[in-house]
C-alpha cells in the first residue's frame, strides 16, 4: 500500500470514529412519518435546568400510634437552584381523615411555599394526618404522598401512618331502653353492660354516674379490671332516690371511663312515689278484673 493510500484510509477511519462518538454522546431522536409522508419529531421530555433540584428530607417517614391519635411529620425542603421560586404543595387525601400542610410554627394550612436556593437551615413544613372528629380508624397502614412542584422542578415523598390498636367499648342498658320507672326511697336495679368492641384489652374501667342531689347511685361492680376484645361485663346499676323525691322525670348521666376510652349515656328515671305506686297497683288490679269479667260475659253469652 502506498503512503497516499494509507493516509486516505486513516482519514476515513478518523471521520467514522468522530461520527460514531457523536452518536453515542448525544441523545438519539428517531423520526416517524405522518400520513402525508412528512417527518415528525416526537416531543422531548422537559428536564429541569442543570444543577436545579428539590429534595425532601425527614428522619421519620413511618409513625405508629393507636386509633384516634394524629400523626405529625416534619419535612425539610432542600432546594438548589439559581433563583428563588414558588412551589405548589399538595398531599393525598384519605376518606374519614383530615390531611393538612402547615408551617412549623403557625396553625394555618398552606398550598404554596417560596424557596430560596441553598437556604441554611432549610425550609420545613409539617404534614398532619388526623382522623375526623369522632372517628376511630381500624388498625392498619395508611399512606399519603406529599408533592411540591414548580415548573420542571418536582419532588415527592411517601409517608406512612400505622394504626396499631383500637381501644373502644360500648356501654348501655341490657334492654337498650334509656328510660326506667323507679320508686322513691327504695333500691331500684337497672341491668347494664360494657362490651369491648375494639382490638385490644382495656384495663381499669370505672363506672360512674351523675344524679340529682341526695340520691344514691351504686354499681356492681363499680370497676372492671380488664376487658378482653369481644367480651362483655354485666353491670348492675342501683338507684336509690330519697323518700322526699317528688314524682316526675329525672336524668342520670351514666358513664364508663378508662385511660384509653370513655362511653356515656343519659338515663331518664321516672320516679313514682309510694302513694302513686298504690294507685298504679289498684288500676292494674281493676284492669285485670275488667278483662276477666269481659271474657266471662262473652263465654256465657255463647
Amino acid at each position: 500500500m502506498s503512503k497516499s493510500k494509507a493516509v486516505g484510509v486513516f482519514t476515513c477511519l478518523a471521520l467514522l470514529g468522530a461520527v460514531f462518538g457523536s452518536l453515542i454522546g448525544a441523545e438519539v431522536v428517531l423520526a416517524v412519518e405522518d400520513d402525508n409522508g412528512s417527518a415528525v419529531l416526537p416531543l422531548q421530555k422537559q428536564q429541569p435546568p442543570a444543577g436545579e433540584r428539590l429534595e425532601f428530607y425527614t428522619p421519620y417517614t413511618i409513625l405508629n400510634d393507636i386509633s384516634g391519635k394524629s400523626f405529625r411529620y416534619e419535612i425539610e425542603l432542600r432546594y438548589e437552584g439559581t433563583e428563588t421560586k414558588t412551589f405548589n404543595l399538595s398531599v393525598t387525601q384519605l376518606p374519614r381523615w383530615t390531611v393538612s400542610i402547615r408551617p412549623i410554627i403557625k396553625r394555618i394550612d398552606i398550598t404554596q411555599i417560596r424557596l430560596q436556593p441553598g437556604k441554611k437551615p432549610p425550609y420545613a413544613v409539617r404534614v398532619i394526618l388526623e382522623p375526623i372528629k369522632g372517628e376511630l380508624p381500624e388498625p392498619g397502614e395508611y399512606l399519603i404522598t406529599l408533592t411540591a412542584s414548580s415548573g420542571n422542578v418536582k419532588a415527592s415523598i411517601e409517608l406512612k401512618a400505622v394504626v396499631t390498636d383500637l381501644y373502644r367499648f360500648a356501654f348501655s342498658t341490657e334492654s337498650g331502653r334509656l328510660n326506667a320507672d323507679i320508686a322513691a326511697g327504695k333500691e331500684n336495679h337497672i341491668a347494664a353492660s360494657v362490651k369491648n368492641t375494639g382490638t385490644a384489652t382495656i384495663d381499669k374501667i370505672a363506672v360512674v354516674a351523675g344524679a340529682p342531689e341526695y340520691w344514691v347511685v351504686k354499681f356492681e361492680p363499680d370497676k372492671i379490671e380488664n376487658l378482653e376484645p369481644g367480651s362483655t361485663q354485666e353491670v348492675d346499676i342501683i338507684v336509690i332516690p330519697t323518700k322526699e323525691t317528688i314524682a316526675g322525670d329525672y336524668i342520670l348521666d351514666v358513664g364508663a371511663i378508662s385511660s384509653r376510652y370513655g362511653a356515656t349515656f343519659d338515663l331518664r328515671a321516672t320516679v313514682l312515689t309510694p302513694a302513686l305506686w298504690r294507685w298504679v297497683g289498684a288500676l292494674v288490679v281493676l284492669a285485670v278484673i275488667a278483662g276477666v269479667t269481659v271474657m266471662y260475659m262473652r263465654l256465657r253469652s255463647r
